[in-house]
């Protein structure tokens, strides 16, 4: 028998090691592909896009708020594997009383590493597991505080302006590359600001994700002229903000965006 206490601290019990696999989580299914499970996991969301051949071959269940619960249940999970922010409570519950359902709700690079750790014990793949774990660690302790303490904000919307704030995974991936993020003083998660507030702050970066609206060039001239004092960036939202095994090419990218803001 598999136990463990999820991160909501729900109790899950598998009498052995999930066969058919439901995630309902982007980041996560790179995970488990990274792990090993090409015939073990059966569902994914639309917006599970990495690795493409899973992408493109996997029965997709809808998105991450809007799930097709018969379509879930065709599949016939023995483990389903969401997340508290990304996918709706109701659905989940209703999920729940059907089936093991794994939820995470990670803020900190530890809770992280539980997670990645849970998952393992629940599909067999504990060694697997490992070194991936492995590898994240040794791209965290190289990336810690390689852009000394540089204010930003991060932008994760447009219309209204949205940003990354505090409590937020985004956040601790800021704070942990040596970002002053100015968002984390105002109250919520992803604080709206508007240009009255813009007037109030001079941060030296605007930091425009990819992800999940899809900043491109053409919105560089926008932001230049409400921040005209900042550098503006376009960065990999997938970077900063996808929790699983993507944290290994990661640590590359941010000695990279390191590199590009001295330029």
């Amino acid at each position: 028998m598999i136990y463990i206490v999820d991160q909501l601290n729900r109790p899950l019990k598998l009498m052995e090691p999930a066969k058919r696999i439901v995630s309902l989580v982007s980041s996560i299914s790179e995970y488990l592909y990274d792990l090993g499970l090409e015939d073990e996991v059966v569902g994914i969301t639309k917006f599970c896009i990495k690795p493409e051949k899973w992408f493109r071959n996997k029965t997709r269940v809808g998105g991450t708020k809007t799930l097709s619960l018969e379509k879930i249940e065709q599949l016939n999970p023995d483990l389903i594997i969401a997340n508290k922010e990304e996918n709706t409570q109701e659905q989940i519950e209703f999920l729940s009383k059907k089936y093991p359902v794994f939820i995470s709700n990670i803020v900190s690079i530890e809770e992280t590493k539980k997670c990645l750790q849970d998952i393992g014990k629940l599909t067999g793949r504990d060694e697997q597991a490992a070194k991936v774990l492995d590898k994240i660690t040794t791209g965290i302790k190289v990336t810690k505080g390689i852009v000394y303490n540089a204010s930003c904000l991060y932008f994760i919307w447009r219309d209204p302006y949205l940003t990354a704030g505090s409590p937020t995974f985004i956040n601790t991936i800021l704070n942990h590359l040596g970002f002053n993020n100015l968002a984390s003083n105002f109250d919520g998660r992803y604080p709206e600001l508007d240009q009255n507030k813009f007037a109030q702050l001079s941060p030296q970066f605007i930091l425009l994700s990819s992800e999940p609206f899809p900043f491109s060039k053409d919105h560089l001239s926008e932001f230049k002229s409400l921040f005209p004092k900042s550098k503006v960036i376009l960065v990999d939202g997938e970077a900063f903000g996808w929790y699983g095994s993507r944290l290994i090419p990661s640590a590359k990218y941010f000695k990279s965006l390191s590199n590009s803001l001295t330029k």
